[in-house]
């Protein structure tokens, strides 16, 4: 076996530490530990246990250690939007807020009375959202002022993880773009809108690009775990990390399929018309410089609730085949209609829905799940017809990566809507994508 590599991949509901070597050309994954995450709550609010999430970290080390792996480089990945503000020396200031907690509700108006959100997406390229970083830097400013004032430094997630492991602080760019303070299209804090709207502008790090060197992990580090990897910057927000996984084809469309989806394309500059806008499309960091300019579409989370609602609990695969034999029932629903959500029951209301708009009511599981994969794949149809429209361009294919992919009929479904080749694979997508961050930068390479 060659150089073994580490991906650390954290999710809102668990991590998992994935191993890689390539073999003969070719990447070989290994499952090193995997374990829970979720937001707690801490005095009324959501927030995230970083003491927990850095002690699983350490925890597949040891795990590593204790098989005899010895990983070159480590690289982490995890969700936007969240970061912790800390003091000179790094400590946590005040409570470590999830993306999911209320307090940013409003802030979106007291935003407003500095630029309008049309301004404000001209200038960024990033699509309004309550939880995204300006909006809970608001919320900062507002109701803990005195935490905002005393912070020296504001640090993303995988960020702070990082300097945990290097004592290190550096911003990586794919996370950083999802604040919606970075100038559009560039490696840069809008420092001019940063003071507009009355943030201390010292807090925020110098941003490098995924692939970079940040340090070694530290002495005491691998005297505790066994381990010394390099840490190297992956596409740290884990968006970014699964579309790296995707060989680079400007005539495809890609699908990062899972509880959402996330549908668009790669582009070497930003789309920010007002068009996009309207249309819900964003511009997030990618790797190589380029844009991930797509749209956040309703993915397998309906399929998830209405299975997790039948008493009988079948797998995914039988799900599919239920669907397919009912592949003629007529219903159509709008997937992303904020009724579907969360609401209490995906069963019932998904049968609602229907009888409101003068359908027939799904009864059994195929018939409801007929009804969610050919509205999925009608919504990923249309989402690709607006692609085309904003981008000038034609594409040839889609291709489909993450969990979601195995979905065979859905594919099937997909490719006769959008009149498109459908390619599915990659379901370990965004590992993959923060191990070839991290091979690239070490001048390793392998085939799919």
């Amino acid at each position: 076996m060659g150089n073994y590599y580490l991906a650390v991949d954290l999710g809102a509901s668990g991590g998992r530490l994935i191993g890689g070597s390539v073999k003969d050309g070719h990447l070989v994954l290994d499952e090193i530990h995997r374990f829970e995450n979720g937001m707690i709550k801490v005095d009324g609010s959501l927030c995230w246990d970083y003491h927990h999430l850095f002690s699983e970290i350490l925890e597949g080390l040891k795990k590593c250690s204790e098989r005899g792996l010895k990983p070159v480089s480590i690289g982490i990945d995890t969700w936007g939007v969240d970061y912790v503000l800390t003091d000179e020396d790094g400590n946590a200031l005040g409570l470590t807020y999830g993306y999911r907690d209320s307090r940013t509700e409003g802030m979106d108006r007291k935003l407003e009375e500095y630029l309008s959100h049309e301004e404000l997406y001209k200038r960024t390229g990033i699509l309004k959202a309550q939880y995204n970083t300006i909006y809970q830097l608001m919320a900062d400013k507002t109701l803990r002022p005195e935490i905002l004032s005393e912070a020296q430094h504001l640090m993303m997630v995988p960020d702070y993880l990082n300097y945990l492991l290097t004592g290190v602080m550096k911003c990586e760019y794919t996370e950083a773009s999802t604040t919606q303070l970075l100038l559009k299209g560039k490696k840069e804090w809008d420092y001019e809108l940063i003071r507009m709207l009355g943030y201390p502008e010292e807090i925020f790090l110098p941003i490098i690009s995924p692939g970079t060197f940040i340090g070694k992990v530290k002495e005491e580090i691998a005297l505790q775990t066994g381990c010394c990897p390099k840490v190297i910057a992956a596409a740290s927000h884990d968006t970014a990390s699964a579309i790296a996984a995707i060989p680079e084809n400007k005539n495809s469309i890609y699908i990062s399929s899972g509880t959402w989806s996330l549908m668009g394309t790669l582009l070497d500059e930003p789309i920010c018309t007002e068009e996009s806008r309207l249309a819900n499309f964003t511009n997030e960091g990618g790797y190589r410089d380029k844009i991930c300019f797509h749209k956040n579409l309703a993915g397998m989370y309906l399929i998830q609730c209405i299975r997790k609602e039948d008493p009988q609990k079948p797998d995914y695969e039988k799900i599919c085949s239920q669907a397919e034999e009912c592949d003629d029932f007529p219903s159509r629903i709008d997937v992303d209609d904020p009724r579907f959500l969360a609401p209490e029951n995906m069963t019932q209301e998904i049968r609602t829905c229907c009888r409101q708009s003068g359908q027939p009511v799904p009864e059994t599981m195929g018939e409801l799940a007929s009804v969610v994969y050919h509205s999925l794949a009608d919504n990923y149809a249309r989402t690709a017809r607006e692609l085309e429209k904003l981008t000038g361009k034609s594409y040839d294919n889609v291709l489909i990566v993450g969990g979601g992919s195995n979905a065979g009929y859905l594919n099937r479904l997909t490719q006769e809507a959008a009149h498109k080749k459908v390619t599915a694979g990659l379901k370990e997508a965004t590992a993959i994508g923060n191990l070839s961050v991290q091979m690239e930068a070490a001048g390793e390479h392998f085939r799919y």
